[in-house]
């Protein structure tokens, strides 16, 4: 009797020793992720601030878990939503949110702040947002807040096995130098040149992004910026995408390629890996309906020419069928297109991602 009460014993430490394991595990295992960059990934720190470059009104959110607005400018999940679904991960929070507190920094934070761009002179007409260096600073902060729960080693260690998504540029161009006829920027620079400057203070962002302990970064290039509704309202007679816009796109995510690869050569390490989202975009851009689309012009949520005028507010146009549209309002893909961005994103070839995809990377680490 005694020996079997033993054994009985035994089994059942060994069951709560294995529920304990499973309970913990994603906890110590699950990987952190941070994001940086602009509206695109921005997940709610505008809300927090006075600025007009916010998403926090509906018809945002509609299609979200909650079907409320969150501050990201989608109706439903953004970019980093979808990626931290891939990696198993809960959505990381705002930066700025009351919520990152305590165990939810284990997770991750969220830095994007809408309207900002790689120089600080873009999106001046937003007033209050979080510029990239700014970003930066509260990353720094944010290792000093964890660094308090779980000890500077292991923040350092957590930091160095995160995985990181930078998104920057775009209003770099639609936001500054093609904001307004005769831009500052555009008397300072042509074109060409004007990608160059953008290149060599993006490359200073990136280095001081892996000074502060980034070791596994993916950096998006611009999308094709020609190709939004708004540009479409604004720019194009027939629906063609604006020509300007596109060659800027052009000249820019080639040389951001390029750039990527010198730091990865000079850090021996493939640190950053390029996301060529305008590739990403156009697949569904040239061909909606083999995606599923039935545009990939008019925006579901906005008023004139393609519905890419103005802001998406409750006075807007909205559509019904939102899963059919490629954009969402002038600016932003639309839930569904995200998802197709990510699936790219995840498993996508060298025209996609270089060196490698994050499914890749996730296997390798």
């Amino acid at each position: 009797m005694y020996k079997g009460a033993s054994m009985a014993n035994t089994s059942v430490l060994v069951m709560v020793v294995i529920a304990l394991l499973v309970t913990l595990t994603p906890l110590t295992e699950a990987r952190a992720f941070f994001v940086f960059g602009d509206s695109l990934v921005d997940s709610g720190n505008n809300n927090y601030l006075v600025t007009s470059a916010r998403a926090d009104s509906p018809p945002y959110g509609i299609d979200y878990p909650t079907h409320r607005a969150t501050g990201r400018f989608s109706n439903g999940l953004n970019i980093p939503d979808i990626i931290s679904e891939k990696i198993n991960s809960e959505p990381t929070l705002p930066y700025l949110s009351p919520q990152l507190s305590g165990k939810k920094l284990l997770v991750g934070a969220n830095f994007a702040s809408a309207g900002i761009g790689i120089l600080n002179d873009t999106g001046i007409q937003f007033l209050n947002i979080i510029r990239i260096y700014t970003q930066l600073e509260y990353f720094q902060q944010y290792q000093r807040r964890l660094g308090a729960i779980v000890g500077a080693q292991k923040a350092k260690s957590i930091v160095k096995q995160a995985l990181v998504l930078i998104t920057l540029g775009g209003n770099d161009f639609v936001n500054n130098y093609y904001l307004v006829p005769n831009s500052a920027r555009s008397r300072q620079f042509d074109l060409p040149d004007y990608v160059r400057y953008l290149i060599s203070e993006y490359k200073k962002v990136l280095m001081r992004l892996h000074g502060l302990g980034a070791r596994r970064v993916l950096v998006t290039g611009t999308g094709p910026m020609g190709c939004v509704p708004a540009e479409l309202a604004m720019r194009s007679r027939n629906g063609e995408c604006a020509a300007e816009l596109q060659r800027a796109a052009g000249l820019f995510n080639p040389q951001l390629l390029q750039m990527i690869k010198g730091l990865n050569k000079k850090l021996n390490a493939d640190v950053f890996i390029a996301a060529n989202t305008k590739e990403m975009h156009m697949n569904f851009i040239t061909d909606p309906q083999a995606y599923g689309f039935i545009t990939s012009k008019v925006a579901c949520c906005g008023q004139g020419p393609y519905n890419g005028l103005g802001l998406c507010t409750v006075l807007s146009n909205l559509c019904s069928n939102r899963g059919q549209y490629a954009f969402w309002d002038p600016f932003h893909p639309s839930e569904k297109a995200n998802k197709l961005i990510v699936d790219q994103i995840m498993t996508g070839s060298t025209k996609y991602m270089n060196p490698m995809n994050l499914s890749t990377i996730l296997a390798l680490d």
